[in-house]
């Protein structure tokens, strides 16, 4: 199959889509840094750095028509998101962003589609905004299939749960995908061997610390020696103290209030804030991990660039571009290209 990524972000789906054999041939994405580090990565694709309202059809020339192709993405999340209650409705312009990814769909015609999003999408206005995604495909004549799927279940050591919308121009509806594993990675498994770091640390490429001693693990490194985008928040001093605070598992609840004063109301804290991650299970959500504090399991800091990509399923040759807080929202919006793989490889036998 040939591919065109809308939405592409730094690539996580593209790669994904790539373990399976997939050639991306295009991808579109606006913001400047993502881009970046899309072309860094995925040189052998031709990628539209400009505004998806302005792009056509007409751009995505030399497709083989002897090839099926698909056109996967995920429109801007955040207004969909159950984390967002501020613009979390019809008011808010990225919402409608998804009528672009119909509107493509509508002017290129491939034969699957494989929209991505949060759940959120489900619940947002009662259901409004889902319905008509499925709505616009149902009137290009596609066939469509939609779940969420936890990413933990096929293989990334993070839990995350994304809702997919499957559609065939050629009336095939698929079933949704079988779990692969059934025991979750942890944390731990993940991320032991990479680089150590204290707070502030940003040397990028560092040897890792140890051999890898699991298959995940293993997978992620290749034949690396080092790796890169090693490269942690500096947070000043009364914030580390509130980390040495906090046992594997535990939040913001458990600082002493001393040391919280600066918050107006600290009840108004998401359980999500300074949460430690627990070595022995999969990972929280690797979503906005600087602004909710995530702290490393062991460490009194927060994760480095390279092992919230690892708790992605992003391998070690992946280079993020950019500043350390561009990288960071980069790695968070990333859908992980493990959970992607096993939905492409899924679609190929219904092919």
């Amino acid at each position: 199959m040939q591919a065109i990524d809308l939405f592409s972000g730094s690539g996580g789906m593209s790669t994904g889509a790539a373990l399976s054999g997939i050639n991306v041939r295009y991808a579109v994405e606006l913001d400047k840094h993502a881009a970046a580090t899309f072309a860094l990565n995925h040189k052998n694709t031709t990628l539209l750095n400009q505004d998806v309202r302005k792009v056509t059809a007409t751009q995505f020339h030399g497709l083989d028509s002897q090839q099926q192709t698909v056109i996967f993405g995920g429109p801007p999340c955040q207004g969909f998101s159950t984390s967002n209650q501020k613009n979390r409705d019809m008011n808010n312009v990225n919402n409608w962003l998804y009528m672009e990814y119909v509107r493509l769909v509508g002017e290129v015609r491939p034969d699957w589609i494989v929209f991505e999003n949060v759940k959120g999408l489900i619940e947002t206005e009662n259901g409004f905004f889902l319905e008509s995604v499925l709505d616009g495909f149902k009137k290009l004549g596609y066939t469509t299939s939609h779940f969420v799927l936890n990413s933990a279940d096929f293989g990334v050591p993070q839990k995350r749960n994304r809702l997919f919308v499957v559609g065939s121009l050629h009336g095939v509806e698929i079933t949704k995908p079988i779990p692969t594993v059934k025991k979750y990675l942890t944390v731990k498994d993940a991320i032991s061997d990479l680089p150590e770091l204290d707070n502030g640390d940003s040397p990028d490429f560092k040897e890792y610390s140890k051999a890898a001693h699991t298959v995940y693990a293993k997978s992620m490194r290749k034949k690396l020696h080092q790796c890169g985008n090693n490269v942690v928040t500096n947070n000043a001093p009364h914030i580390v103290e509130r980390y040495s605070h906090i046992p594997q598992g535990g939040n913001w609840e458990n600082i002493p209030k001393r040391l919280m004063e600066n918050y107006t109301d600290v009840s108004r804290c998401h359980t999500g804030i300074y949460r430690r991650l627990k070595e022995d299970e999969p990972s929280v959500v690797i979503g906005n991990f600087r602004k909710n504090m995530l702290v490393h399991p062991w460490k009194d800091r927060g994760l480095s660039v390279r092992e919230a990509a690892r708790l992605q399923s992003i391998p070690d040759a992946f280079r993020f571009a950019g500043s350390i807080g561009f990288q960071q929202q980069q790695v968070g919006n990333l859908v992980p290209p493990l959970l992607a793989n096993a939905l492409f490889m899924h679609i190929n036998k219904f092919c």
